[in-house]
């Protein structure tokens, strides 16, 4: 299955409970669209997220992204890893 990395900015304000509560959401609904995320860093001073995930296609990666209420501004497959 395909990896891919999706970049949220300006997620500015967040403590762990409301990142823990964004990473819950998609992980509640994932499965709908065959999705597998594997792992979520945020960096609470620039307000960006990225998350990683398993997932047929990066449009089913938005598509829950944007039901869980958080849209991903970037969405990259990762072809290649060392």
């Amino acid at each position: 299955m395909p990896k891919f990395m999706d970049v949220h900015h300006g997620m500015t304000g967040l403590t762990p409970e409301k990142f823990n509560e964004a990473h819950q959401a998609d992980l509640a609904i994932q499965s709908e669209e065959g999705v597998t995320f594997e792992r979520a860093w945020a960096d609470t001073e620039s307000g960006d997220v990225f998350c990683l995930s398993d997932a047929p296609s990066a449009g089913a990666v938005q598509r829950i992204h944007e039901r869980a209420g958080h849209k991903a501004d970037e969405i990259h497959p990762l072809t290649l890893s060392v």
